[in-house]
């Protein structure tokens, strides 16, 4: 483990979610923002552990805007959530804007969530423990957690490694352990707590590899390759390929069961969803590795 890649890519994300939150203003474009975001990390020499997402209102994650999007933001609750690599090193943070001003609640509710059980991290925790104080935080503000959505453990390469971090008393046993790096990432909503995929994906990551035929399929496979596996969205190939291109590309991969798709994650009852999320080093003292 490079305990400096660590911390150097925990700083980045930092960074880049402070600034992509500056952006998320009435009258922005969905699209200007995420491009600016990404012009931002490129600046900051960090690689994308998976594209800036900007996931609005009922919408908890997996939202990238295609180059053609023209949303526009007015009311919206944002979720930011921002990946960065140094070296395959990850930092992994996200947070919430509220721009109708009335959901103001519901953004503190997942980030005090987050502070609560920020403060109980240490060797030896149980997972239980933090999805306890996760819900019981969030339930405080009489919102619900997101059951199916959950932290995650955090590896070289590696988005979503064991463990599974719980939003809610969950009864897991298992202990936080000396070296690991992980993230915690509570939701909040106003509706029932449960997520489903729903919507076409703009999010997709490489998951094997086979031989092509065709040749500019393989350039793309190619291209997606140099991310060593981490998600990609379909804007960074087409702003290299045409669009049909891209689009007979990745089914060609999906028919050879290489390609995983990450469609939006939608609250069942359309409620609203807030997040906030920090990555920790868990050692004899926790490093926040995302804390501005």
């Amino acid at each position: 483990m490079s305990q400096e890649d660590y911390l150097k890519a925990g700083r980045l994300a930092a960074e880049v979610r402070e600034y992509g939150k500056s952006l998320i203003k009435k009258d922005s474009y969905l699209l200007d923002i995420t491009e600016k975001i990404e012009e931002k990390a490129k600046s900051l020499g960090g690689g994308f552990a998976f594209p800036p997402q900007l996931s609005c209102d009922s919408i908890a994650a997996h939202f990238c805007p295609e180059k053609d999007d023209k949303t526009i933001l007015e009311n919206q609750l944002v979720c930011l959530d921002i990946g960065i690599h140094v070296n395959g090193f990850i930092g992994d943070c996200a947070c919430s804007v509220d721009l109708s001003g009335k959901n103001s609640e519901l953004v503190k509710a997942s980030e005090e969530a987050l502070k609560e059980a920020t403060k109980i991290l240490q060797i030896g925790t149980t997972l239980r423990e933090i999805g306890k104080i996760i819900q019981q935080t969030i339930e405080s503000f009489g919102f619900k957690p997101v059951r199916n959505l959950s932290g995650h453990g955090l590896s070289q390469w590696n988005i979503h490694d064991i463990p599974t971090i719980p939003n809610f008393d969950n009864k897991d046993e298992t202990k936080l352990t000396k070296g690991i790096v992980i993230a915690i990432e509570p939701f909040a909503t106003n509706g029932i707590g449960l997520i489903e995929e729903k919507g076409n994906p703009s999010v997709f990551s490489l998951t094997g590899k086979k031989s092509v035929r065709i040749g500019f399929v393989r350039s793309i496979q190619k291209e997606i390759e140099k991310l060593n596996g981490l998600p990609f969205t379909t804007r960074w190939l087409t702003n290299k390929f045409s669009e049909a291109q891209v689009r007979y590309a990745l089914n060609q991969l999906k028919l050879l069961g290489i390609l995983h798709e990450y469609p939006p994650l939608v609250e069942k009852q359309n409620g609203l969803v807030s997040q906030a999320e920090n990555s920790f080093l868990i050692d004899d003292k926790v490093v926040c590795l995302t804390k501005i």
